[in-house]
């Protein structure tokens, strides 16, 4: 039984989850941008958003980021930094060509699936990459081994997949995605190819899977839970669909307390709140301090999980950062 369950459900209260927000990798992109724009000065060049938050691409733009979409915007020889999401190689080599200083912010959960995805390619299976069609994670990945990638946009797309051999046949998946609708995905798959590998170790993360499980606690006991993420980060986007799924009667995202419609509110005596893995915590805080106006004074933190992970910084930033600080 949860806290949530024997809470008496009198007056207003908000069931704030945890773990929410920030995961390991966001910690890390981030941070290598902070740390490259004090260790070379400004500008640092990022390409695309190094997380999906508007907020922390704003923050990081007044220090003096530059955020494009390609390399040929990034002027010859300057910085740039690739995103926590991944790239392609082709990204590396065009970076190379144009004698750019790349450092590779790529979440290290995601660089893992990238490994398995060329090793798969080497021993000649034809690999089945659940994941969105454009989002940026599965463009990287994809391009590990293109001729040997097909992509399952969800259980529905399993009915379209072709295979040279199915019993030479692996799937992978984006780390951020519904675990539920992964495994459902997976199960229709199965049905058709019933020799289907699966990955050595779960490709969905650590982070997203305990997001979604304390999510999961919470939300039969609440009116409507509230999201803090912007509507291109995948893993916040799943978190409504994975409120309204586990029983909350109705789901929000939004990027900013002053986002959120009172109308949401009326009639609501328990709110759940939680944010995605590329939000910073004090946007959350804001969303308490807007939900205690409004009468939800109450707050009662549910914990399913610790986490302690913690990844360090790219080496290419950690070796200039160590030779800066030889230098004195």
């Amino acid at each position: 039984m949860t806290d949530a369950e024997t809470t008496p459900r009198t007056g207003k209260r908000v069931l704030l989850a945890k773990p929410r927000g920030y995961c390991a990798g966001v910690d890390r992109a981030v941070q290598t941008v902070e740390e490259a724009l004090k260790l070379y000065g400004a500008p640092i060049y990022v390409r695309k958003q190094i997380v999906h938050n508007k907020h922390v691409v704003r923050t990081l733009e007044a220090k003096g980021a530059i955020f494009v979409e390609e390399n040929e915007e990034v002027p010859e020889g300057a910085t740039v930094i690739f995103s926590a999401h991944g790239v392609a190689p082709e990204v590396y080599e065009q970076a190379k060509a144009r004698s750019l200083k790349a450092i590779d912010a790529t979440c290290p959960l995601v660089t893992k699936v990238h490994q398995e995805a060329r090793r798969f390619a080497a021993e000649d299976y034809d690999i089945l990459l659940i994941g969105h069609e454009g989002h940026e994670e599965v463009v990287g990945t994809a391009g590990e081994a293109p001729a040997h990638i097909q992509l399952v946009d969800g259980p529905d797309g399993a009915d379209k997949v072709t295979v040279r051999d199915p019993e030479k046949v692996v799937w992978l998946s984006q780390t951020t995605l519904s675990v539920d609708e992964t495994l459902e995905t997976v199960a229709r798959l199965k049905q058709r190819l019933p020799l289907l590998q699966s990955p050595p170790s779960d490709d969905i993360c650590y982070a997203t899977s305990n997001r979604q499980h304390v999510v999961k606690e919470i939300a039969p006991d609440c009116d409507v839970v509230i999201v803090v993420g912007s509507r291109n980060s995948s893993n916040s986007v799943r978190l409504v669909e994975v409120a309204v799924d586990a029983g909350a009667r109705a789901g929000h995202l939004v990027d900013f307390a002053h986002e959120i419609d009172d109308a949401w509110l009326e009639g609501a005596r328990t709110v759940g709140l939680t944010s995605g893995a590329s939000v910073p915590d004090e946007l959350v805080q804001q969303v308490l301090a807007h939900l205690a106006e409004r009468g939800f004074a109450d707050v009662e933190e549910i914990t399913t999980a610790n986490e302690r992970l913690t990844f360090s910084l790219p080496q290419e930033l950690k070796r200039d950062l160590k030779a800066a600080a030889a230098r004195g």
